[in-house]
């Protein structure tokens, strides 16, 4: 198991190095100078020594030498439309904020999204499994921001119940009422799609030989549930939270505009319109890492679900 951990580590230097070559690509395609769009003229030196500090008047393949040389040093270098600003300080002031954001939406999935599959998977054809799936399928159909505008409307112009704008300063503060809101319009995906995942594959592992066996010896339900059936349906589960964690921490961005909530979304969206390529590429490689380790810790707790992994990957 070590060796396949170290392995797959040394793997995500690749993967770094691919998703900064895409993102860098698709920001030249983009076209568009963060110096030339200010609304101000610029002298025309002016413009060639900032271009020339930023090393944006060398070749395309220079600059991404340049730029892989400070991510693997952990500097993600200064931005180029805020002054006196750096991509680090941006990242550690509010990525925290999105972070916890991105943990509170898993939260619900888990918190609500497993026990509702897990429950319509011992009742099928049940009145709880079609309303569970019925949440599951507007889960689904629904877009974060439509539930999240849903959610001021109703708590907040129609009935003042949970305030619906701004966001707790302290990390470890999962108290206050601003996060319920932002989390689950976030989440609702997320449920939806594990109380989903967990019904179809706890209905398939309850039709194996090996839990009718259990059964046969006489052994109770609830042991051969939880020991048996729960525990290898678990493991779509485990590889679908992997790539979720990408898709939830992006989702961020939106809700955290639409509830103002001080994340990194905001910075995002704004370096795109202003070409301000290092806060850009900074976030996105921040992103990407995420997703990395969460694949990585997946792999992992394959190894822990099921010991056959373990011994092929060892």
């Amino acid at each position: 198991m070590a060796t396949y951990v170290i392995r797959r580590i040394i793997w995500t230097i690749p993967v770094m190095l691919l998703v900064i070559l895409l993102v860098f690509g698709l920001m030249k395609q983009i076209g568009g100078n963060p110096f030339r769009q200010t609304e101000r003229a610029v002298p025309q030196s002016i413009q060639e020594n900032l271009e020339r500090k930023f090393n944006l008047n060398e070749p395309w393949y220079l600059q991404y030498v340049y730029y892989v040389k400070d991510v693997f040093t952990f500097d993600l270098g200064p931005s180029m439309r805020l002054r006196n600003r750096t991509v680090n300080e941006i990242v550690k002031e509010h990525f925290p904020h999105s972070f916890k954001l991105a943990l509170l939406a898993m939260g619900w999935g888990l918190l609500i999204g497993l026990p509702a599959g897990i429950a319509a998977a011992l009742r099928p054809n049940s009145l709880f499994d079609y309303g569970a799936m019925l949440f599951s399928n507007i889960g689904f159909a629904l877009p974060n921001f439509f539930v999240a505008t849903l959610l001021i409307y109703y708590f907040a112009v129609r009935n003042d119940f949970v305030p619906t704008s701004g966001w707790p300063a302290d990390f470890w503060d999962f108290t206050d009422e601003r996060l319920i809101l932002p989390s689950f319009a976030l989440g609702l995906f997320f449920m939806a799609y594990v109380a989903r995942l967990v019904r179809g594959s706890m209905l398939e592992t309850m039709q194996q030989d090996y839990v009718r066996t259990a059964k046969a010896k006489g052994l109770r339900w609830r042991r051969v549930v939880v020991r048996h059936v729960l525990r290898n349906s678990l493991i779509p589960v485990v590889t679908a939270i992997g790539p979720l964690i990408g898709l939830v921490i992006t989702g961020t961005f939106v809700i955290e505009l639409i509830f103002s909530i001080p994340g990194i979304g905001r910075y995002f969206v704004d370096a795109v319109a202003a070409r301000d390529f290092s806060v850009v590429m900074g976030i996105t490689v921040l992103a990407a890492v995420v997703v990395i380790i969460a694949n990585l810790v997946v792999d992992i707790l394959y190894g822990f679900l099921d010991p056959r992994t373990r011994e092929v990957r060892s």
